[in-house]
């Protein structure tokens, strides 16, 4: 049975195919129309799902949407309506779309699949396959399915999917039921995006940039955020003051209440960051654990399961997650890696399977079935070769032993390398696969990829990937994050104690200081969202970083996303040279291919 699921329309539009169960392929749309945050129809995406399983549209049972629009609809008319007569510029903006396209996305759905056919189809052939799941079922979906559980209580909490903002739901062999839920306009995910957008960064993207600056600032407004903006109650459930927000019926997220509350006027992007900025992202990063950590005590209290799944936007909270797991409340965790509206493609495609079609479910005992996240297209090296050629470049060609030695004595020499192997990653984090490695030990390495390379904010931290095996030496952690969806503290044997002088240093110039032995990948709160790397999911990468071990006698690389400033990751080869060539890139290994910077 292949199930094709998909997200659209709203943000981070994907694809993802099933096939009896088993996850195949799957990819966000921003990879192949190289628009970050692509809304469109995802057909670049599906048809690199197709063409992966050799299938064509013909051939699916069903076609699965991963929220409901008329829902959407509904909640947007009753929004309008209670804050009446406020909102009537942002209505008469908004409906036109939704009247053309949004409420008939059926229509518009059969019309897309149909263009994607190899010949005629049917329409109502098409019509009967293609089902609608509801938005927060599909992130539950996403979370449970794949998890290594055979039950567990399922946490997904976003800026809204139709009405839902929070959702507790139970997984059980096939089965996902619901147990409660917060309703829209309170959300947790909207009040942390009202607060990125009150910092000066954009929505629905710059929230983890406000959650690494959160450790510049000290939480100073958390009292008041707590009085005045949201109501916590001692199960975690919460409620907002709407006196403060726009963003129900407006063409912002905060008013002028919010911006009297803290006395000045939201921050222009790209204007210079003040400590205010700093403290207000350590404040709001603050109160979101305070809700996360309240919210899972009572869940587990109430229902004594021991194993937790979350997704949804907030879960990408890598610095909450982290809390939460050291915590200890629940003795498993488990995060769907592309825990936004891109994973609910395929938490659609899992609901049409398991709960749809009841099918029954192999639990992944031990393991997860996301196939280490590598769900994404990859090339062959006659592919790459022949683009070489063609472009002129200068490389050379490196078998087994000659390719992983070469790599690492440039790490180990202190360059900037690109790393393009085998598939791409599925959800936001590069994983191995398409990615930018930098000696640890270097103080020079943040600043020099922050600056030359990915073009991105200085204080901006960057993650390391740490041989499984060797976590512990390194970082306080008892459990693997093999999608770089924990950070956790260094230990205190690797830290570095600072001068006064160094003390006094203030604002985003602490990123300067050397904080450990591994400066490059320690936050100035001595901490790292890490990756740890397990031979079994990625064999190559785990080899690479073994042998930089050898060399340096260090377990772990720095690892950033291969792409730079307001660019998706790159998916194919040609656009791995080009962000090679426009970069501060040393060296390159794309495939069996090493090209050094100088010689081109």
């Amino acid at each position: 049975m292949w199930i094709l699921g998909i997200s659209a329309y709203y943000h981070d539009s994907a694809a993802a195919l099933i096939h009896d169960g088993e996850i195949i392929a799957a990819a966000q749309e921003e990879r192949f129309t190289r628009q970050k945050h692509c809304a469109d129809f995802p057909r670049q995406a599906v048809e690199y799902c197709l063409r992966e399983a050799g299938i064509t549209v013909e051939q699916l049972d069903h076609i699965i949407f991963y929220d409901k629009p008329f829902l959407k609809f509904e909640r947007l008319l009753e929004s309008y309506h209670a804050f009446a007569p406020s909102g009537f510029r942002s209505f008469v903006t908004a409906m036109p779309l939704w009247l053309k396209e949004k409420l008939f996305q059926k229509r518009l759905l059969q019309r897309e699949l149909a263009a994607l056919a190899r010949g005629p189809v049917e329409g109502v052939a098409l019509r009967e396959r293609l089902l609608f799941s509801e938005h927060h079922l599909s992130h539950a979906a996403s979370a449970f399915y794949p998890s290594p559980f055979d039950q567990a209580l399922i946490l997904t909490m976003d800026g809204v999917g139709e009405w839902a903002t929070t959702s507790v739901m139970l997984g059980e062999g096939r089965d996902i039921r619901l147990l409660k839920e917060i309703h829209f306009p309170h959300s947790l995910g909207l009040l942390y995006s009202a607060f990125t957008s009150y910092c000066g960064f954009k929505v629905n993207d710059g929230e983890y940039k406000l959650m690494g600056l959160a450790p510049y600032g000290k939480p100073c407004y958390v009292e008041l955020i707590c009085r005045e903006l949201i109501d916590i109650a001692d199960d975690g459930s919460y409620r907002l003051n709407m006196r403060y927000f726009n963003y129900c019926t407006g063409l912002t997220m905060t008013n002028r209440h919010f911006h009297a509350l803290f006395g000045r006027e939201p921050r222009q992007p790209d204007s210079p960051i003040t400590v205010m900025d700093m403290d207000l992202a350590a404040s709001v990063q603050a109160v979101a654990e305070r809700v996360i950590l309240t919210l899972a005590t009572a869940l587990r209290q109430e229902y004594g399961i021991d194993n937790l799944c979350l997704a949804g936007g907030v879960a990408l909270n890598s610095v909450a997650n982290g809390k939460l797991q050291r915590a200890g409340i629940f003795g498993n965790i488990w995060i769907q890696p592309a825990a936004g509206d891109a994973g609910g493609a395929l938490g659609a495609a899992l609901v049409g399977y398991h709960l749809h079609r009841q099918q029954p479910r192999t639990p992944h005992h031990g393991v997860d079935g996301m196939k280490g996240g590598y769900l994404g297209p990859q090339f062959a090296d006659v592919e790459i070769e022949k683009l070489l050629v063609a472009q002129g470049l200068t490389y050379q060609r490196l078998e087994g032993d000659a390719l992983i030695n070469s790599a690492a004595q440039a790490l180990a020499d202190e360059k900037v390398v690109g790393w393009f192997q085998g598939r791409m990653e599925f959800g936001p984090r590069a994983l191995g696969n398409r990615t930018i490695l930098g000696d640890p030990r270097s103080p020079r390495t943040q600043s020099v990829m922050n600056l030359k390379i990915k073009n991105r904010e200085s204080f901006r931290p960057f993650a390391p990937s740490v041989l499984r095996e060797d976590a512990t030496a390194y970082f306080d952690i008892n459990t693997t994050s093999p999608y770089m969806l924990l950070v956790a503290p260094l230990l205190p044997g690797r830290r570095r104690e600072l001068s006064e002088a160094e003390r006094e240093i203030s604002g985003v110039e602490q990123v300067h200081l050397v904080r450990s032995d591994i400066p490059a990948v320690t936050h100035i709160d001595y901490s790292a969202r890490l990756q740890t790397v397990s031979a079994d999911a990625n064999p190559l990468y785990h080899l690479l970083i073994s042998r930089f071990k050898a060399l340096t006698g260090y377990g772990l690389v720095v690892n950033t996303s291969f792409n730079v400033r307001d660019e998706p990751i790159v998916c194919t080869p040609l656009e791995a040279l080009n962000c090679f060539m426009k970069s501060g890139m040393d060296e390159l290994y794309i495939g069996n291919f090493r090209l050094q910077k100088s010689p081109q």
